[in-house]
């Protein structure tokens, strides 16, 4: 969480603001409550002040990439995305209670649940892949819980495309207690190989209580140190007597040095984890992974588009079940002898001079008649 207090939440339409949920370094998230259908939400919206080309590219693509992904049971559903009143955008979701930011340090977490958790959202990143997009920030903050318990995946808002092309604008974001040795030397930024070392690093820290190469207790646990003990990568047990040597094994490949020592897949990598559950004589956890027709039906995710995107407007031609009114009769214009024309509008304008004369004649006539009878009755 950063440092500072959240900015005002946005005024939208059809939602009831409640209180802050949580600050980052781009967005701060809020909670509402939607009219209707009636239901809690989480409202993510950016800061006013660093809304520019590049953030807003940015948040274009996770909404794009969370629409497209937010049908699978393990990744966070989105309901919508707009501008605010005050030009601010914003995505509005799923509201999940709990996350496992830091659960895994007050608690220990049974094995069985991690190992649930482990292939759940495995089957989303595989999932994501499949599509044709990197997530590029798995951690455990980022692993929210719904109100029936679910672990599904967030935050996709630096995510890419898989194999995409490095450049100068490439965005290096990392998370150094779970970022492979390749990202912390900027190497690339995102691939399958760095995912899967995200997520044994992820399951690692569920099981251990703190990040990998993370030294509890000792006081050298700088980013610089981090930094350096994930680059030699060596392999440290998690230290429970209850996680099986199997089970290390499994971690200790995810977070191999060497990426092509690594799992080739999310997959494979959660296929490892059931072979763990049944070897502790536990139910398999079902992978959920979508088929590949889904998965090359929708478009490319554009990641260059740049433009403020708010609520659709219909394009529907409205058609009046009033009936339209007949036109005007045209006007037809007048010989330059001064004739006037039946129907034409100097004939209609014509009547009023010769109303205003008639009536003048009569009102003349009239005292002309009054004073003649007043001359001879005063006469007699």
């Amino acid at each position: 969480m950063a440092g500072r207090l959240p900015s005002a939440p946005p005024v939208l339409a059809g939602f009831t603001y409640v209180r802050p949920l949580g600050t980052g370094g781009f967005a701060d998230v809020f909670l509402f409550e939607q009219n209707l259908p009636r239901r809690p939400v989480a409202v993510k919206v950016l800061l006013r002040d660093i809304v520019d080309e590049g953030l807003l590219r940015m948040f274009n693509a996770e909404a794009d990439i969370m629409a497209r992904l937010s049908s699978h049971p393990s990744i966070l559903t989105i309901y919508e995305a707009g501008i605010s009143a005050d030009g601010r955008p914003y995505l509005v979701m799923e509201f999940c209670p709990t996350s496992l930011t830091t659960r895994y340090r007050r608690e220990v977490i049974p094995v069985a649940e991690v190992l649930q958790i482990g292939i759940k959202v495995s089957s989303a990143l595989e999932t994501a892949h499949r599509s044709g997009l990197l997530h590029r920030d798995i951690k455990p903050s980022n692993i929210l819980v719904t109100t029936f318990g679910a672990p599904v995946l967030s935050d996709f808002g630096i995510a890419a495309a898989v194999g995409g092309r490095e450049g100068a604008d490439e965005v290096f974001a990392m998370s150094v207690p779970w970022s492979a040795p390749e990202i912390i030397d900027e190497k690339i930024s995102g691939s399958i190989a760095a995912e899967v070392w995200g997520l044994g690093a992820t399951v690692y820290s569920l099981l251990a209580g703190h990040s990998p190469f993370e030294r509890p207790g000792s006081g050298q646990n700088t980013r610089e140190a981090l930094k350096t003990r994930i680059r030699r990568a060596t392999y440290t047990p998690t230290g429970r007597g209850d996680v099986p040597a199997d089970l290390e094994a499994v971690l200790a490949r995810a977070m191999h040095k060497d990426p092509g020592a690594r799992h080739a897949t999310a997959v494979e990598f959660a296929q490892d984890l059931q072979s763990a559950q049944l070897a502790l004589g536990l139910p398999a956890t079902p992978l959920e992974v979508a088929h590949d027709e889904w998965a090359a039906a929708g478009g490319a995710i554009d990641f260059a588009d740049d433009r403020p995107r708010g609520p659709s407007r219909p394009t529907v031609e409205y058609v009046s079940p009033r009936p339209r009114r007949a036109p005007a009769a045209p006007t037809r214009r007048a010989p330059d002898d001064g004739t006037v024309l039946a129907g034409s509008e100097p004939a209609r304008r014509s009547r009023l001079p010769l109303v205003l004369s008639l009536s003048g004649a009569a009102i003349l006539l009239l005292g002309g008649a009054a004073a003649l009878v007043a001359m001879l009755w005063g006469g007699g």
